[in-house]
């Protein structure tokens, strides 16, 4: 688990500092290609996703201070979440059911969404976490648009390419930690 992994040094002070270093080194960067390599000062492991809410973007670590980082869609205001979690699972085009809370404001979607269909909103590929109904997915043509914006339910919206890159590099149990 997360904590098992970072344990010893990874305390809500040290997080706060190292991720706000991170911040700083980051923000001077400009916004370019997909999965980039970035300076990343912070003392995170090799290994950690780091997703920062404000940023809109997702950081894989590669030690060193250096991290790969790509843009997502985070949450909606009230959607969005915060803390630790790990990787709970890893999907080639995923089918998907809509969850009861995109039901209730969506009624007019199908109960299923088969996987690698256009209409389906999790794209080339999902990786779940040990949160209830929440991955880090592709998107579809439809959807594509919303990455760098806060648009989703919770779920960690990224371009086909990028999940697809992310998804070779981790692992179940790589931990997560969701930030503001």
């Amino acid at each position: 688990m997360i904590k098992s992994k970072l344990q010893g040094w990874l305390t809500p002070a040290v997080s706060a500092v190292l991720f706000s270093s991170a911040v700083l080194a980051a923000a001077t960067l400009p916004a370019q290609a997909h999965g980039e390599i970035v300076p990343f000062a912070s003392n995170y492991p090799a290994g950690v996703i780091i997703i920062s809410q404000h940023q809109r973007r997702l950081y894989f670590t590669e030690g060193d201070g250096r991290a790969i980082r790509y843009p997502v869609a985070v949450g909606k205001a009230g959607k969005a979440w915060l803390g630790e979690t790990s990787v709970e699972g890893k999907y080639i085009h995923p089918a998907w059911s809509p969850p009861a809370v995109v039901l209730h404001d969506h009624p007019n979607l199908p109960d299923l969404i088969p996987g690698g269909s256009p209409h389906n909103p999790m794209g080339a590929a999902a990786i779940t976490l040990g949160r209830y109904q929440v991955a880090i997915h592709g998107t579809n043509a439809h959807m594509r648009r919303s990455v760098g914006t806060a648009a989703s339910y919770g779920c960690i919206r990224m371009y086909n390419e990028d999940v697809l890159d992310l998804y070779s590099r981790v692992e179940v149990g790589t931990p997560v930690i969701a930030v503001p």
